[in-house]
């Protein structure tokens, strides 16, 4: 049960007052917390930090003040000028003097009634907004803020201005995250005395109120102690609940996975190349982990095309050895159907039996691969996330692997977990993540890391090309068909749409289609998985040479005689996603190359993109880059899918904390791992504020 002091925060915001169903809508958009389906709680206000502020300290005086600066002024209310009756296009006048000049406050569409209030005549008021000079005499229009001079103690001198969304005003957000600070109740401290002294952090009431009630720029910045204690809160938070969830999938485990090597030693025979060191040496490490009693949870980092597959495929081998099953899961059918095409003939010849599992087969298909799965005559099955469901039975699953982990939850681990008797478990991904990375997203997995390629595969050429020489480059292609060469051709979109004028595939096929004929192909995510499958054959075997593609074969589409890649609006692709479009070609022994298509004007992240593009192909390189341009949450794919997406954490800005929340979060539950210690008990409530709900049921699940 959630502890009765946090019920304040968890009801729905529309508790609020002024906060109705229409104003809640808006006030969603601008949440940096992950909703998923349910309404936005009042406790999620509290973390919607200010992204600015605005300095109303400046008091210079009506004659010092300059153009277009925000000032604060301490005037005597002259007289009022009302507009003359029903002529509304005329403003409002109201005028005031200090020691030093007169001025001029001016509204539009004004309630005389209000202003008569505001600003009796006579009466000391003080003034906020932004100074205009017109003709040599100062004037406000609309001041932000009006005030009494025995009430001017209530104007927010440092004003906190937070996201926006059209429709929702400042002043109405600004009432609703008070509102909601009010609520917050005083809780015991969950952080290490000694850790806060040292970085000279608040509790965590007061940070919040820093932040939300300024008394300085400072008390705003990223980079401030305010800001850092709630980033350091939110970070633990996450790690105390990923080293839960390690705890809980360790203690179910319990059985080391050896062999004699028989079936390792026949698919490295039946290998047509040698492994290369890096893969050497993380099948070594995986190895080791899986000859232990403990379960293994490990992250295998490689590049496109670094041979992760193969890796994957000799552990598997050893699982089988050991008298068990291997399930290998990707995130969509055609990686599926690809990685099957991999490894189904080297698991023949080394004796093993494969299968597929998506939601496509059906019928006896189906039925059959059901029945050797429980029946344990399948060693090896390859799938989606179809080979977790409830109809699914194993007869010992011993071993999963996970293909593309970002699109893939901490609950699909525990789902898969649930599946066989507690399977090891090796998780690939081919996006290199960057160090701090795998910490929020893997804090609970060792990490191997494939850093060669191949033998034999060529370097890539990357250019950068301007869209005006679209005919130049068509005419390259043209001469590369001729030549027997099979191309890529990507676009961001499947169809043109009416708000973003980009060349859409299938613009982009009808327009190609007079020049290339039959020899041009179309695959997008929009069509029948059938279709999709046809069209790639129709390439991979050569009936077409070039591909108009969307992103679907941004992950995994293997077709290793491909040599040119051309990425058109370039601009508007992540780094990451670039460098794995990229990686499709250069696959074979012939030298490869990629253009990259752009429209002027380039913004600078856009140019910078483009010229890390150009100047590597290391993908941890271009993970670090991409981190540096566009923030945690865009590089692992969408805020949505389970990822790190941060509330209030910046990784650039406190990336020292995050291995310090590890570390700190490991060391917690080595010495109480239940929580039930003083701090242990504080530490749920950490857990609950930043929704790690799943974490505390863990813990009473055991």
């Amino acid at each position: 049960m959630r502890p009765s002091l946090l019920d304040p925060l968890f009801a729905p915001i529309t508790s609020l007052a002024g906060v109705g169903p229409k104003v809640a809508t808006l006030i969603e958009r601008v949440l940096p917390a992950d909703l998923g389906d349910r309404a936005a709680r009042a406790g999620d206000l509290p973390f919607l930090l200010p992204n600015s502020v605005i300095d109303r300290r400046n008091r210079p005086g009506i004659a010092y003040a300059a153009e277009g600066a925000i000032v604060t002024l301490d005037v005597r209310i002259d007289r009022h000028q009302p507009p003359p009756r029903g002529n509304r296009s005329v403003p409002y006048r109201v005028y005031a003097h200090d020691d030093t000049g007169e001025i001029t406050l001016t509204f539009f569409h004004a309630h005389a009634a209000y202003l008569d209030k505001a600003m009796p005549e006579g009466e000391q008021v003080v003034v906020s907004g932004r100074m205009e000079w017109f003709n040599g005499r100062p004037s406000m229009v609309h001041p932000d803020h009006i005030a009494l001079a025995s009430e001017a103690h209530n104007l927010p001198l440092v004003e906190p201005v937070y996201p926006l969304t059209a429709g929702l005003s400042g002043k109405v957000l600004r009432r609703a995250v008070a509102q909601a600070l009010e609520r917050v109740p005083v809780l015991p401290e969950w952080q290490d005395g000694a850790f806060m002294r040292k970085h000279s952090f608040p509790d965590f009431r007061a940070a919040l109120e820093r932040v939300h009630n300024p008394a300085d720029p400072l008390d705003v910045a990223v980079e401030g102690a305010a800001w850092r204690r709630l980033a350091y809160d939110e970070l633990l938070a996450g790690q105390v609940s990923l080293a839960l969830v390690r705890a809980k999938v360790r203690r179910l485990s319990g059985r080391p996975l050896t062999g004699d090597g028989r079936v390792v030693e026949k698919l490295r025979a039946a290998l047509p190349y040698s492994l290369t060191r890096s893969q050497e040496a993380a099948l070594a490490e995986i190895l080791a982990d899986l000859a232990e009693p403990e379960r293994m949870l490990r992250l295998l980092q490689g590049d496109v095309g670094s041979g992760k597959t193969v890796v994957a495929l000799l552990a598997m081998a050893r699982a089988v050895e050991a008298g068990g099953q291997a399930a290998l899961m990707a995130p969509t059918e055609i990686l599926a159907r690809q990685h099957l095409a991999t490894i189904a003939p080297l698991a023949a010849q080394a004796g093993l039996k494969t299968a597929i599992l998506t939601g496509r087969e059906k019928g006896r298909e189906r039925t059959e691969t059901l029945a050797g799965l429980a029946g344990g005559s399948i060693d090896i099955v390859v799938g989606t996330h179809a080979l977790f469901q409830g109809s699914v039975t194993f007869r010992n699953l011993v071993f999963a692997v996970v293909d593309e982990q970002h699109r893939f939850g901490v609950h699909q681990r525990l789902a898969i977990t649930a599946k066989g008797d507690a399977p090891d478990m090796l998780v690939m991904t081919a996006t290199p993540i960057p160090r701090t990375l795998v910490l929020t997203a893997f804090g609970d997995m060792d990490t191997s890391k494939l850093t060669e390629k191949p033998a034999g595969r060529q370097p890539i050429r990357t250019v950068t090309l301007p869209l005006e020489r679209l005919d130049e480059l068509v005419g390259r292609i043209r001469d590369a068909v001729a030549e027997g060469q099979k191309i890529y051709w990507i676009c961001p979109l499947v169809e043109e749409s009416e708000e973003i004028k980009l060349m859409s595939a299938e613009d982009r096929f009808a327009s190609l289609k007079p020049i290339f004929g039959d020899r041009l192909g179309l695959v997008h995510g929009r069509m029948k998985g059938a279709d999709k499958d046809e069209a790639m054959r129709a390439f991979k075997e050569g009936d077409t040479r070039v591909l108009i593609a969307t992103t679907v074969i941004e992950v995994g589409v293997d077709v290793p005689d491909a040599t040119i890649m051309v990425i058109e609006h370039a601009e508007r692709f992540g780094l990451a996603q670039l460098h794995q479009l990229r990686g499709r070609v250069g696959r074979g022994d012939k030298p490869s190359s990629c253009v990259l298509l752009y429209k002027d004007p380039l913004g600078e992240t856009a140019k910078r993109r483009l010229s890390v593009m150009r100047e590597t192909e290391d993908g941890f390189v271009i993970a670090e880059e991409d981190l540096k341009l566009r923030g945690e949450g865009e590089v692992l794919g969408t805020r949505q899918s389970g990822t790190p997406g941060f509330q209030i954490a910046r990784i650039e800005a406190h990336g020292d904390l995050l291995e310090a929340a590890r570390d700190d979060a490991r060391l917690i539950l080595s010495q109480d791992p239940e929580l039930q210690s003083q701090r242990g008990e504080a530490l749920r409530l950490l857990l609950y504020l930043f929704g790690r709900d799943e974490a505390v049921r863990l813990l009473r699940a055991g």
